[in-house]
């Protein structure tokens, strides 16, 4: 693995887990997971099967030490591998198809509400209340979070790539 690489990665990290902490909660403890965006970020800038596994944990790990939410520790680190596993198939997929400036917010979205889909079963299996409730925090937390999270990627994603060209860092990766 490229120590630089590595460095870039956890920058993201530690970016999203400032922006994770911060955030106010919207509905019941929940809060918007930032570090999402900075994950799939990172997935798209280092589409690495090793890279993303590396970053799904660290990610994982550092949401779980963050969360306000009765379970979450738990389920973030359930939810973080699996979200990135299935960003890094989609991204893979969809980058042969699809211009990377309009794929990145595309992803993010439905990237966001897959972990969003994922943490809320594993909190309410938990916690025991999956009757009916998923619905409704589903659309007060993780439709919101959504939205947020791909307007930060469609400011990000741009400026992270002309850096990456710029310092000529996603040629020394692979």
């Amino acid at each position: 693995m490229n120590i630089r690489v590595l460095v870039m990665l956890s920058l993201l990290v530690g970016i999203g887990a400032v922006l994770h902490a911060v955030m106010p909660p919207f509905f019941l403890g929940m809060r918007p997971d930032m570090m999402l965006a900075m994950m799939f970020l990172g997935i798209m800038l280092f589409p690495k099967l090793k890279y993303v596994m590396v970053l799904a944990m660290a990610t994982g790990f550092i949401s779980a030490l963050t969360t306000t939410v009765p379970g979450g520790q738990i389920a973030n680190i359930i939810d973080k591998p699996l979200t990135a596993l299935a960003f890094f198939g989609l991204f893979l997929i969809g980058e042969k198809v699809v211009r990377a400036s309009l794929l990145a917010p595309i992803l993010t979205a439905v990237g966001t509400m897959l972990s969003g889909a994922i943490f809320l079963s594993c909190i309410l299996y938990v916690i025991g209340l999956m009757d009916g409730s998923f619905g409704v925090m589903f659309a007060s937390v993780v439709l919101p979070t959504a939205a947020v999270n791909t307007a930060v990627m469609v400011f990000i994603y741009p400026i992270t790539q002309g850096i990456m060209n710029r310092t000529q860092l996603s040629a020394t990766y692979q």
